[in-house]
């Protein structure tokens, strides 16, 4: 499996997709990112679209096992970031 892009290595394919430099692609990107973070962190969602929707989904108060003890632990309520990949982005792997 290939490794990841890194961020500096998107930021210069967003440069090169957009047409401009690599700051306003930077610049760009950091907007996109800061939006999403506030959005999903107040409990909205959002959709990028032929990509995918990332959202805030709250998890209730439930009952885990310490698998190296085996003990019952009570874990509290707590949020999770999800994200549901959007068809036209699976049927572009998948041919």
């Amino acid at each position: 499996m290939a490794k990841p892009m890194t961020k500096t290595q998107l930021v210069a394919a967003l440069a090169e997709e957009m047409g401009s430099d690599k700051k306003t692609a930077g610049t760009a990107l950091d907007s996109i990112i800061n939006v999403i973070t506030n959005e999903v962190s107040a409990g909205g969602a959002v959709t990028l679209p032929g990509v995918g929707k990332i959202y805030c989904r709250e998890r209730p108060e439930r009952m885990v096992r310490n698998p190296a003890t085996g003990e019952q632990i009570k874990k509290e309520a707590d949020k999770v970031v999800k994200m549901t990949i959007a068809k036209a982005l699976k049927d572009s792997v998948n041919g």
